[in-house]
């Protein structure tokens, strides 16, 4: 008989077959028909195990062995697997199987085979030997149980790596070169897919060789942290998988978002206005120079930058680089960017900014923004908002306030003061994923004018956004945005400000610049380091270490270019060692310097002590 009508009319395995099988030997053996002893084993035959199955064992084992032979895929746990042939008289059943997402149609049910292997632990090391991959996971019938152990295991890796971003003694970063890094994780994709074990092997090694940027000794950003609440936000908000275009499709997270636009508003002092989540603080400001130019010319939108005249933004020489990205893309030009001085503590000089403004009209060029910057992003500089906001009051400009890094200020008494006058912007950038801690990415660009976000980037696409939906369609927010899918970030802020509560921010910020000040009291008591800025604004907290070789040389130009090449030195052993990392730059004429700052609430004064301690170990006999 061909081997696939056999498969069609006698091999469609479930569990009440199985049973069948068994229970019809069993009638075999009390007649005589069939031998106790267990077959001879071969090539192809079950493993052997430690004890000696019995007769009935033996029989089952048989059972499953020829049926192995005949599948067309592997037996996972809980899932014995056939794939359906039509016969003559089935042909309809098969093209209509075809429709279905399934690649097999008859699947063993996961209790039942659970139950069984419990039963028949001789069969278990056989079935769970057998390889699963991706085909055999949910939407397919029977994937179920597979699908929850595949992803309790992933929920494993996770939890384990969790766990490690808060061991002391565990890595920051196990560093490789990238070309090591590359052989180390073979990342070739195949024609051919792999199975899940090594999918599983594959989010190890990720994670192995990430950096564990939650790790208390990671210094080296502005985001840094593992916030708990975040992080489940997340998983639920990648698990739903929906797009934040229109309420249609993603009901909750819409209010949610709006809520939480309209609590951040309140914050900053805007009584009306408007907002949105985008990808990140670049994103942010770039909607901030889009609306300017849009507020100032907003035939732009439809003629493009024909016939107007040279438009020309100002911000600080500290500012974002992506202020500068955002004139290219705007198509006002990076020529067109001016930067503004900066006094000795790293804050716009107001003269400079006015005198600037002057120039560029008395040249027939168009101002028509300006951008302060709360919390730079080396010095952590605020900007004086309040005069600056009268200058652009004066000249009709439009305000925009780079609080990317120190908008969480406004959540601390103590610290609020830093952005006083910030009501007065147009547009503020805020990234929660910065100072609050909230998994990346998260920012928001919020404004004191409603309805412009809508009128800058509207396309009223008809297949999203139709006017005669059955419900409020002002709850649409999809066709504010330059974007048109856009991601659930809002979700993971809203959960955890709701387990922290505002006064639990408070607290975090306020610990942050402890741990800042901390750190400069012990800069200023400690041989071998000096401040490059005074007294710091914010949690960046910037300084040279001299180590023992030039501490008595003067202060001259070889001094200076030797101890430029001493940060990197000594970056290049920190992340080769692993324990720790904190960033270093130059600045203008300053040589590189380290940049240590903290935004990780799990980080303790005992960890500062420590990084001054290693980059001393470290440098010292350079």
């Amino acid at each position: 008989m061909p081997l696939a009508t056999r498969i069609s009319n006698n091999l469609i395995i479930d569990s009440n077959l199985i049973e069948t099988s068994v229970s019809e030997e069993d009638e075999n053996v009390e007649n005589g028909d069939i031998s106790n002893e267990a077959p001879s084993p071969t090539s192809d035959s079950i493993p052997p195990t430690p004890t000696t199955p019995s007769p009935r064992q033996a029989r089952v084992a048989r059972l499953f062995h020829e049926r192995r032979r005949l599948v067309g895929r592997t037996v996972s746990e809980g899932q014995l697997l056939t794939k359906p042939v039509a016969n003559g008289n089935d042909l309809g059943k098969s093209r209509e199987a075809e429709d279905t997402p399934d690649f097999y149609e008859h699947r063993a049910k996961d209790e039942v085979m659970k139950d069984y292997w419990l039963r028949h632990p001789f069969l278990s090391w056989w079935a769970l030997r057998s390889t699963p991959y991706s085909a055999d996971l949910l939407p397919y019938k029977g994937g179920e149980g597979l699908t929850h152990k595949f992803l309790e295991e992933i929920l494993k890796i996770l939890l384990d790596y969790v766990n490690e971003n808060f061991d002391r003694s565990v890595k920051v970063i196990d560093f490789h070169h990238p070309h090591d890094l590359k052989e180390k994780l073979h990342l070739e994709l195949r024609d051919k897919p792999e199975n899940l074990d090594q999918i599983l092997d594959d989010c190890r090694k990720t994670l192995q060789y990430c950096v564990r940027t939650g790790h208390p000794r990671f210094f080296n950003q502005l985001s840094t942290g593992l916030d708990i609440v975040s992080l489940a936000g997340h998983w639920v908000s990648t698990t739903a998988n929906t797009n934040m275009f229109t309420y249609e499709i993603a009901p909750v997270f819409t209010l949610i978002e709006k809520a939480t636009l309209k609590k951040m508003r309140e914050l900053i002092g805007f009584t009306d206005g408007d907002g949105i989540f985008s990808p990140g603080g670049a994103i942010s400001n770039l909607y901030a120079v889009l609306l300017a130019r849009h507020k100032k010319f907003p035939s732009c939108k439809r003629r493009g930058l024909n016939n107007l005249p040279t438009l020309v933004m100002f911000t600080s020489e500290h500012s974002h680089f992506s202020l500068k990205r955002a004139a290219a893309i705007s198509g006002i030009g990076t020529d067109n960017v001016m930067y503004i001085n900066t006094d000795e503590r790293g804050k716009i000089c107001v003269e400079d900014l006015e005198n600037k403004i002057q120039q560029t009209i008395a040249r027939g060029d168009e101002p028509f923004l300006v951008s302060a910057t709360a919390g730079t992003t080396v010095v952590g500089a605020f900007d004086p908002i309040n005069e600056i906001a009268d200058i652009c009051k004066k000249y009709k400009l439009w305000f925009h306030v780079d609080a990317a890094w120190g908008g969480s200020v406004l959540l601390s008494r103590k610290y609020k003061h830093l952005v006083d006058g910030l009501h007065r912007a147009d547009s503020v950038t805020w990234n929660p994923h910065k100072m609050m801690g909230v998994t990346l990415q998260c920012s928001a660009i919020l404004l004191r004018e409603d309805g412009l976000l809508e009128d800058c980037n509207s396309m009223r696409a008809t297949y999203l956004f139709q006017q005669d939906k059955h419900y409020d369609v002002c709850f649409d927010t999809g066709d504010k945005a330059i974007q048109c899918g856009r991601s659930t970030d809002v979700f993971r802020f809203w959960l955890t400000w709701r387990a922290k509560g505002t006064k639990g921010f408070e607290s975090q910020v306020n610990k942050l610049f402890d741990l800042a000040h901390y750190l400069v009291d012990r800069l200023r008591a400690k041989d071998g380091f000096q401040l490059v800025f005074e007294k710091p604004e914010c949690t960046n907290v910037c300084f040279w270490y001299y180590p023992p070789s030039l501490r008595e040389l003067e202060d001259c130009q070889e001094k200076q270019l030797r101890l430029h090449k001493i940060a990197p030195l000594i970056k290049g052993r920190m992340m080769n060692d692993g324990k720790l990392m904190v960033g270093y730059q130059p600045l203008n004429d300053k040589v590189n310097f380290f940049r240590w700052v903290v935004s990780n609430p799990a980080a303790t004064k005992a960890d500062v002590d420590f990084m001054l301690d290693e980059i001393e170990r470290l440098g010292h006999d350079l």
